[in-house]
């Protein structure tokens, strides 16, 4: 099993920056992918951002220019630094890892517990 902590939430002014982290633990033998996701009231779960095995990253539209995916892999951490907050970026912000237990099992998915980001205009 793994288990995934997220941290680094909370209430933040228009304009302002948070960081938020996320530590994967347990039974990984590799990595494929970490991201963030992230859901509003009434809204579907979107993809966020993403960072992939070979360094490469995705991000939604509506975020570019202003969030950075990073990842230490040393850490099995991911970090999201958002920049230039808008209310519209205010849910709650799921990280996902992407990881194998072993050489021959396939990736799972496992997700951490959810922390709020809260922009006020």
């Amino acid at each position: 099993q793994v288990q995934v902590v997220e941290s680094g939430g909370g209430l933040v002014q228009a304009g302002g920056s948070l960081r938020l982290s996320c530590a994967a633990s347990g039974s990984i033998f590799s990595i494929n992918a970490m991201g963030w996701y992230r859901q509003a009231p009434g809204k579907q779960r979107e993809l966020v951002a993403a960072v992939f095995s070979g360094g490469s990253t995705k991000y939604a539209d509506s975020v570019k220019g202003r969030f950075t995916v990073s990842r230490d892999n040393a850490k099995n951490t991911v970090y999201l630094h958002m920049n230039s907050l808008k209310p519209e970026d205010t849910a709650v912000y799921y990280c996902n890892v992407f990881s194998a237990s072993t050489a021959w099992a396939p990736p799972d998915n496992y997700w951490g517990q959810g922390t709020q980001v809260t922009v006020s205009s």
